[in-house]
């Protein structure tokens, strides 16, 4: 018998029963702030303690997040979610800048075991560098800011002959195979965010001047520089981004336009516009892999025992702990992630699932963050599981592909397994040219910082075009293309975390590749990967996982090439 009970961590430092409002906060950080520390074993004491805190603080907030963004248009959630965000979060960044200062000063801190607590120290030491009280009141700024993206996005949907659709919703449409219908849905959707383009282009105008006055504050002549420091990039500069940009350019879009090619012909279409590109060229009705949001969990579970009954059992256990929250519906906030309860030890997973095969997709990507969760959980620090994304998205994006051989259990006809593992291996592809764009759409921004909408407007169109344009002709959709952009939650609400999934999509294909030749090896290599959290350099997880950490020209002609075998395999 599995057991699906989340045993409850039991506090050793901070009372089980603490409410996270300041005053019982602030005797507990001046207790932290004011122990003597006479040996290494004291220190590593402090250090749990502290950790201890922080879990706890993270877990409240991360239910405040969630509850929010589930119920967009409830106040009372907003309310509480901002309660953090302007009378904790703010009280907490000296204290904890206090608490760094207090670690690196101490004489014990060398004595720690340094393998250990390498990777830990590096980044408690660039924290320190870049911190700056001033900038703490524009962070509760930026968070209050970030949230009216989700109210606004939260809040659109589009009717579609007498029927009332979410966008996700209607984005099912876009793959129908009338034309009409998918041109019909297309333009609503991109009409309704042209309702709301000059809102959200003030809200990112806004976004931009508290990121650049961040930057200046902290010493940096650009966002940009400032944020590269921020992650953790101790891998590699933004000279390395630009690079990336033009390999992807050169060794990916070539091969997206051959297949738009490709797609035009079996479409019988002379051109191909915007909502030609999400239909099956087969000429079949767009693949239902799961019937509503309980039969995708049922079938997601499956799918993870398939693979090993570990998988699976993680997964068990946040069903039977209602820790998911699936199927798109008005009032809740677009996209989807996996957010870590830090004491628990599970995650919550948020998405916006309308039935399609994205959202199968989706769900075993966010499953794949599930388990690289559970697998850190017991971890000695809480700062141990907090992975830079280009780890984090390798989990997830691995999951992807891995998944791909279980597959059979969402879809009973062996036609559509075939049609979705090639819709998969082409969204593999078409992924790294949109990293690409946003990415270097965000260099531009932040070292344009005095730009207005419609210089950034300009900017993305060229950047957008340099790489294919979503390998579709918009002529006469000019205002549509030149605000596709918006679409991207991330420019909003998590500035330059994006060139990440295309480093660990490269990651990802390689991990399959090894799958492919050694299932076993493989998984366990991955596992194992994901279970170092962020205990070792970045490049070291990568070695675990049994691949090289590069996102070289060479090495992603190699990848390409790979997946183009792949998919040349199931014509």
């Amino acid at each position: 018998m599995i057991n699906l009970i989340i045993p409850k961590k039991t506090r050793t430092y901070i009372p089980q029963d603490l409410e996270i409002k300041w005053e019982n906060l602030s005797p507990v950080l001046d207790e932290l702030l004011d122990r003597k520390i006479t040996s290494v074993t004291e220190l590593e004491k402090w250090l749990r303690d502290k950790s201890e805190l922080e879990a706890a603080l993270e877990e409240d907030f991360a239910w405040r997040y969630i509850k929010m963004s589930c119920d967009t248009a409830n106040e009372e959630l907003v309310t509480s979610f901002q309660y953090f965000a302007t009378e904790i979060e703010p009280k907490i960044s000296p204290v904890a800048n206090l608490l760094n200062q207090k670690l690196v000063d101490s004489p014990f801190t060398d004595q720690l075991d340094q393998t250990k607590y390498f990777v830990y120290l590096r980044a408690i030491k660039k924290a320190l560098e870049i911190y700056r009280e001033e900038n703490v009141e524009l962070f509760t700024r930026q968070q209050i800011t970030q949230q009216k993206y989700q109210a606004i996005t939260g809040a659109m949907s589009v009717v579609i002959n007498d029927q009332e659709y979410t966008l996700e919703q209607a984005g099912v449409l876009t793959k129908d195979v009338d034309r009409a219908v998918r041109q019909q849905a297309w333009e609503s959707i991109q009409q309704r965010r042209l309702v709301d383009k000059d809102a959200l282009n003030i809200v990112f105008d806004e976004l931009v001047a508290m990121r650049h006055q961040v930057a200046l504050n902290a010493g940096f002549e650009n966002y940009r520089d400032y944020m590269f420091q921020a992650l953790g990039r101790f891998d590699y500069s933004p000279k390395d981004c630009y690079a990336f940009h033009e390999a992807i350019e050169k060794e990916i879009v070539p091969i997206l336009k051959e297949q738009a090619e490709k797609r035009a012909e079996l479409l019988g279409l002379e051109v191909l516009k915007p909502w030609d590109m999400e239909v099956s060229t087969s000429g079949k009705a767009a693949l239902k892999p799961f019937k509503d949001g309980q039969e995708l969990i049922e079938k997601t579970i499956a799918a993870f025992t398939a693979i090993d009954p570990k998988l699976g059992q993680m997964l068990s256990i946040m069903k039977a702990n209602n820790l998911f929250d699936v199927e798109s519906r008005k009032g809740k906030a677009p996209g989807g992630y996996n957010y870590p309860l830090a004491e628990t030890g599970a995650p919550f997973i948020f998405m916006n699932s309308a039935g399609s095969l994205r959202d199968l997709t989706t769900m075993v990507h966010e499953g794949g963050h599930a388990v690289h969760t559970f697998l850190t959980a017991d971890l000695e620090l809480n700062d141990f599981k907090h992975c830079p994304s280009e780890v984090a998205e390798l989990a997830s994006m691995s999951m992807e592909l891995i998944s791909m051989d279980k597959w059979d259990i969402y879809f009973d006809n062996p036609a559509d397994l075939i049609r979705a593992k090639k819709e998969q291996l082409q969204d593999v592809l078409k992924t790294l040219p949109w990293v690409a764009v946003i990415d270097q759409f965000q260099h531009w921004i932040y070292t344009n910082p005095t730009h207005n909408a419609a210089d950034r407007e300009v900017a993305f169109k060229q950047i957008y075009e340099r790489f294919g344009s979503g390998f579709s002709n918009w002529e006469g959709l000019e205002q549509e293309f030149g605000n596709i952009w918006q679409k991207q939650l991330h420019l909003f609400q998590v500035p330059f975390y994006y060139i990440e999934y295309a480093i660990a999509q490269l990651g990802a294909i390689a991990i399959w590749k090894n799958y492919k030749e050694n299932p076993e090896k493989a998984l366990q290599q991955y596992l194992d990967a994901l279970a170092l959290g962020y205990t070792k350099p970045m490049n070291e997880i990568y070695e675990t996982a049994g691949i090289k950490f590069d996102f070289s020209s060479s090495y992603i002609k190699e990848l390409a090439s790979f997946v183009k075998d792949e998919l040349d395999k199931l014509d």
